[in-house]
């Protein structure tokens, strides 16, 4: 029993991470109809960019603030300068962001290192709390409350707000938006760099998680933010939420109980939901 809670907890706090990085994702695939394979390097930005600022400062709340910080300045220039002269057009968006992709692995290489870099925890994130035979590992249950507040405040950002429902009314139909005189454009700005935020903060919470982060981990989690996406239907935050999470959970125990299927597990259930339901959980049918 003690050890199904350990793996649940495991994946609930990959799951946060994963849905950090998927639900600004998703908003931009969802509204921009944007495929931004670049997503991953700013996660993996602000996977360095924490760790150095927390070298820096000392202090864990201003490296993952500072790391969402350079994450968003980063998303600004990769969408004036890459992704906006190719609204529209899917296949040079794929090449352009694939690009753009390796350019930023490269470019943390050069600020940082071609090697792996370990990454540290404050004093009071480090350890365990026991509950009888149970041991949960304080980090983790941080990121997960981390994940909450977020998904809380982007959900009443959505749903609350003129300004979410203009975005919310954009990924269904983005033509009607700009015929009411909204402009556009920056709406699409401001959601990309939302976007990129939440996935740099999301690689600054993974690098103590991991405790070791590389150029290349990028890619790695931008696959399973795609998932997630398939999964939980684009355009939608609580699918992306929910699809993290069933993503993290699976992985885990997978991993625990059965590790050579710890990746195909991931794809099965983003071929199951194709199959059934091929617009997502909690997408919109289309």
């Amino acid at each position: 029993m003690d050890v199904a809670i350990n793996l649940l907890v495991n994946g609930l706090a990959t799951g946060t991470l994963i849905f950090l990085l998927a639900s600004g994702l998703t908003l931009i695939f969802g509204l921009m109809s944007v495929l931004n394979f670049a997503h991953g390097g700013l996660f993996a930005w602000g996977a360095f960019a924490g760790v150095w600022l927390f070298g820096l400062t000392d202090s864990f709340f201003l490296a993952i603030v500072g790391a969402a910080v350079i994450g968003m300045l980063l998303g600004f220039v990769l969408e004036r300068v890459l992704i906006r002269p190719v609204y529209g057009d899917h296949i040079q968006q794929l090449l352009v962001t694939l690009g753009g992709m390796l350019v930023i692995s490269e470019l943390l290489k050069v600020f940082w290192s071609p090697n792996p870099i370990r990454a540290g925890l404050p004093d009071y994130l480090q350890g365990s709390i026991e509950l009888g035979d149970i041991i949960l590992i304080t980090y983790r249950l941080f990121v997960i409350v981390v994940g909450i507040a977020v998904y809380v405040g982007l959900h009443l950002l959505l749903t609350r707000t003129r300004l979410g429902l203009i975005v919310r009314a954009g990924v269904i139909d983005k033509e009607m938006v700009q015929a009411l005189g909204i402009n556009i454009k920056q709406v699409f700005t401001f959601v990309f760099l939302l976007g990129a935020g939440m996935a740099a903060l999301g690689g600054s919470l993974l690098a103590p998680y991991s405790g070791v982060i590389f150029a290349e981990m990028g890619m790695q989690y931008a696959i399973l933010a795609f998932i997630v996406v398939i999964v939980g239907g684009m355009g939608s935050v609580q699918g992306s939420m929910i699809a993290a999470l069933l993503v993290g959970v699976l992985g885990s125990f997978m991993a625990y109980f059965v590790p050579e299927l710890s990746l195909a597990v991931n794809m099965l259930l983003m071929l199951a939901v194709l199959l059934i339901k091929p617009s997502g959980l909690f997408g919109a049918k289309g």
